[in-house]
C-alpha cells in the first residue's frame, strides 16, 4: 500500500492581512502531480484543511476543486479528519453520500470506531484506517462518561476503542490531530490548551503500523519514525522559514513494515527573514531572483530613517513586517534632558538630509538647537510644583 501523508492545508489562511489562497493552490497543485507520479493508493489528510471553521467561499471552492481532482478525475480514495481549526459539523456534512465516491471524512466518535478498508492495487490485500475526529477531553467525558481530565488521559481513552475493535493480522494506519510531548512547535500553531496540558504521550500509538498526525507544522517524528507529522503544505510563520515543507509518501507491505519518504512541496513565494542596514539591503533587492518572497525585515541602522517600508517595498513589494531593534530602548533606562536633547537634534538632522538631500546649514543648525533649548527650558518651567 502506498499512500501519501499531508495536513495542515490551512486553506483560507491569511497572513499579516494577506491572502496565501493563490501560494495554498499552487503547491496542491504539486500534491496532485505526486498523486499521480507515485501512484498511490489513497491520500490521507490529517486535520486543519481550513483555517477556520466558518471558511470563506474561495477556500471551499479550492478544497472542491483539488478533492473533485483526486476521488473523481483520479479515482484515488481520500481519507480526511477534522483539526482543531475545522468545523467538524460542517466538514462532515454528506460523509455518508460522499463515500460512495472515495471521500472519507471521519467527523464523529462513531465513525471513528469503523475502520476505512482500502486494497492495495498491487498486493490485493487490505488495509485499515482509523481516524480520531480532533476533540478535547470535555467532549471525550460527555460522550462517553469516562474520567479525562487532560488530552493525554482523553487521547489514551479513545485509543484503547480503536484497539478494542481492530484486527490483529490486518495491517492499521492511525490518523490523529494532537501534539506528541517533545516534539518541535511553530509559532503559527493555535495552542489547544493552556500550560501544557494539551500534550500526549506517543506511547499509545505504538500498536499501529502507522500514524499519520497533523497539528506541528514541522516534518518530524516521535519516539518511533512511523510515528509521524508531516508538517504543513506552507510556512505559516516567520519561525518556520528554514522547514523544508513538503508531504510524506508511505510504503505499507502485508506485513506491516512501513517505509517513508518525503516528498518537498515548493513554495510560489517563500517566507525569509532579512537583516542588515537599509542601504545594503536596498542594493541587494535589486539582484535578488526571489524579491517577491514574503519578508520579516530587522534593520540594524542605528539613525532614524524616513518611510523605510516604503524604500523597502519598492524592491520588495511582500515585506510583510518591519522590526529596527537598532532603534528601541530596553523601557529600563530614563535618559537625561541633555542625553535626550541630543538624540532630538541628531534625529531632525537625519530627517532633514533625507527629505532634502543636504545637511542643515550652520546657521540652521544654530536656529534649531536655539529652538530645542527653547523648549526644554519651557517644559522644566510646568514641571516645576506650584508654590
Amino acid at each position: 500500500m502506498r499512500f501519501i501523508h499531508s495536513s495542515d492545508w490551512h486553506i483560507g489562511r491569511q497572513f499579516h492581512n494577506v491572502s496565501l489562497l493563490q501560494d495554498q493552490q499552487h503547491v496542491l497543485d504539486q500534491l496532485l502531480a505526486y498523486i499521480a507520479s507515485e501512484a498511490v493508493d489513497a491520500l490521507v489528510i490529517a486535520g486543519d484543511i481550513y483555517d477556520r471553521s466558518v471558511p470563506p467561499a474561495a477556500a471551499v471552492e479550492l478544497l472542491d476543486q483539488v478533492l473533485n481532482q483526486v476521488c473523481a478525475e483520479m479515482g484515488v480514495p481520500v481519507i480526511l479528519i477534522p483539526g482543531n481549526h475545522d468545523g467538524a459539523e460542517r466538514l462532515r456534512f454528506g460523509a455518508r453520500q460522499l463515500q460512495r465516491a472515495g471521500l472519507h471524512i471521519i467527523g464523529d466518535f462513531e465513525q471513528m470506531l469503523t475502520p476505512v478498508a482500502l486494497i492495495d492495487k498491487s498486493s490485493q490485500t487490505a488495509v485499515h484506517f482509523f481516524g480520531i475526529p480532533y476533540n478535547d477531553p470535555a467532549l471525550v467525558r460527555d460522550r462517553f462518561a469516562t474520567e479525562a481530565a487532560t488530552h493525554d488521559q482523553a487521547h489514551a481513552f479513545l485509543i484503547e476503542q480503536i484497539n478494542a475493535v481492530k484486527t490483529a493480522e490486518v495491517p492499521t494506519v492511525l490518523i490523529s490531530h494532537c501534539f506528541i510531548d517533545g516534539a518541535q512547535e511553530s509559532e503559527s500553531e493555535r495552542p489547544l490548551s493552556i500550560g501544557g496540558a494539551d500534550r500526549v504521550s506517543y506511547e499509545s500509538f505504538k500498536s499501529f503500523d502507522y500514524v499519520a498526525l497533523g497539528h506541528l507544522h514541522s516534518p518530524q517524528y516521535k519516539g518511533e519514525p512511523h510515528i509521524r507529522y508531516s508538517g504543513s503544505i506552507l510556512k505559516y510563520s516567520f519561525s518556520e522559514q528554514h522547514q523544508n515543507k513538503g508531504v510524506t509518501l508511505v510504503e505499507l507491505d502485508s506485513g506491516g513494515h512501513c517505509s517513508t519518504r518525503h516528498l518537498p512541496l515548493k513554495p510560489l513565494r517563500d517566507m525569509r527573514i532579512l537583516e542588515g542596514e537599509l542601504a545594503t539591503l536596498l542594493e541587494q533587492g535589486k539582484v535578488d531572483p526571489h524579491s517577491d518572497d514574503y519578508l520579516l525585515v530587522r534593520l540594524t541602522d542605528r539613525h532614524a530613517i524616513l518611510d523605510p517600508m516604503g524604500k523597502l517595498r519598492a524592491v520588495y513589494p511582500n515585506v510583510l513586517h518591519l522590526e529596527k531593534p537598532g532603534m528601541l530602548e530596553t523601557g529600563e533606562q530614563q535618559m537625561s534632558r541633555d542625553k535626550l536633547k541630543r538624540g532630538e537634534l541628531e534625529m531632525f538632522r537625519d530627517f532633514f538630509i533625507q527629505v532634502s538631500g543636504q545637511a542643515l546649514s550652520p546657521d540652521q543648525d544654530a536656529a534649531l538647537i536655539n529652538t530645542l533649548n527653547e523648549l526644554q527650558c519651557t517644559a522644566t518651567v510646568r514641571e516645576e510644583p506650584q508654590r
